[in-house]
């Protein structure tokens, strides 16, 4: 029961104290038995603003003596054990943290970074210890940058509930080991995953092959369509410097034709496909043959791509040979799409989201700080979880 109230103008401070009737009665935090109190003391809680003021809950908080449990602090209702913020409070940083950078939120309620940093720690991470994976059986890959440089993690995402299971840092085949660890952890079976999508890093390939040995990999369409896109990139920056003509058409040959503006347009049609005989514009018809691969029937799709692939290796072109030479080399986990129709755009979505974060917080200090908000924004979690 609240026992008297005091307001401060300078600062705006609004103080709240509560106590307990003379001989109530508390359950043992342990095992819920009714005890005494044992002995008290004044306990302080921040909680939500009394409009722009701070308020402040001040508690005479009991320990109970229990005959079976020993001596313990009573759990309050309005707060998590150990913490100097009530549930409404915690709730609010949450809130606005999925909305904004860590330091901004700290700032808007007048905390430091780090109390929040343990706020977001805590729930996330009791969040995930209670999650269920035993239902996942697809699986989507993708590393996305941490910092600046060459410093990445993975993404290991759930397909079907378009969630983010497990960060994990680097991009090394050790960090599926991880997530097929993570997987047991949290009720899943690493043998029950029978599909995964996946760029043509080794790494993942090696990873996929030694810890989810049930999986088919499907190789990211996206992904392997990018790969035409920089070798056509690649034969036009070496042309280009034959021909003048060249300069200032990159996306001219890197957009799909329904994609072009008006401009570009009439731009491409200067240059006559079928008279022209620059290599841009053979490696540029080689591209959309290729991309038509994924129009195919099932049936025909093998067939199609062999025949892409002699046109390809055929074509004099040193970047189209390469990689048509690398798509050959994973045509099985190429081909595989026409039976799962998985890929990666489910991880773009996530990625985009995760590095416009990224963006705003001006980066993290820590690979874990980073992990937090990305399950803190793509996880699904059930924050209202906490162990029992």
């Amino acid at each position: 029961m609240i026992d008297h109230c005091s307001f401060s103008i300078d600062p705006g401070r609004l103080d709240i104290h509560l106590d307990f009737p003379r001989g109530s009665c508390f359950a043992c935090p342990l095992c819920n038995a009714p005890c005494k109190a044992y002995d008290t003391d004044i306990l302080t809680w921040r909680h939500l603003n009394f409009f722009q003021h701070q308020t402040y809950l001040h508690a005479r908080t009991p320990r109970v003596e229990c005959s079976r449990c020993g001596v313990h602090r009573v759990n309050v209702p309005w707060a998590r054990p150990n913490s100097g913020f009530t549930l409404l409070f915690e709730a609010f940083v949450i809130q606005l943290v999925k909305a904004m950078p860590v330091l901004s939120a700290a700032r808007l309620v007048g905390e430091h970074d780090t109390l929040v940093w343990r706020i977001l720690h805590h729930y996330v991470d009791s969040a995930r210890a209670q999650a269920d994976h035993s239902s996942v059986t697809q699986v989507g890959i993708d590393e996305t940058a941490a910092r600046r440089g060459h410093d990445y993690v993975s993404l290991f995402v759930d397909l079907q509930q378009r969630k983010v299971l497990f960060v994990a840092p680097g991009k090394d085949a050790s960090t599926v080991s991880d997530f097929a660890q993570d997987l047991q952890a949290h009720k899943g079976d690493p043998l029950a995953i029978t599909e995964v999508s996946a760029d043509l890093s080794k790494a993942y390939i090696k990873g996929v092959a030694d810890s989810l040995p049930n999986a088919s990999q499907t190789f990211d369409k996206f992904h392997v369509v990018s790969l035409v896109n920089d070798a056509v990139d690649e034969v036009r920056r070496l042309e280009s410097k034959l021909q003048p003509e060249l300069s200032g058409t990159r996306y001219l040959w890197l957009k799909n034709p329904a994609n072009l503006t008006a401009s570009q347009e009439l731009q491409l049609q200067t240059f006559d496909l079928t008279r022209c005989h620059l290599k841009t514009t053979r490696a540029y018809q080689i591209r959309l043959v290729f991309q038509d691969l994924y129009a195919q029937p099932p049936e025909e799709a093998e067939l199609y791509l062999k025949r892409w692939y002699f046109w390809a290796t055929h074509s004099r072109i040193q970047p189209i040979i390469d990689v048509a030479r690398t798509i050959r080399a994973h045509q099985d986990g190429i081909l595989r799409w026409f039976d799962s129709h998985i890929n990666n755009g489910i991880l773009e979505g996530i990625n985009s989201l995760v590095q416009a974060a990224k963006a705003k917080a001006r980066g993290y200090r820590s690979d874990r700080n980073f992990a937090t908000v990305i399950y803190l924004i793509a996880g699904k979690l059930d924050l209202s979880c906490q162990p029992t």
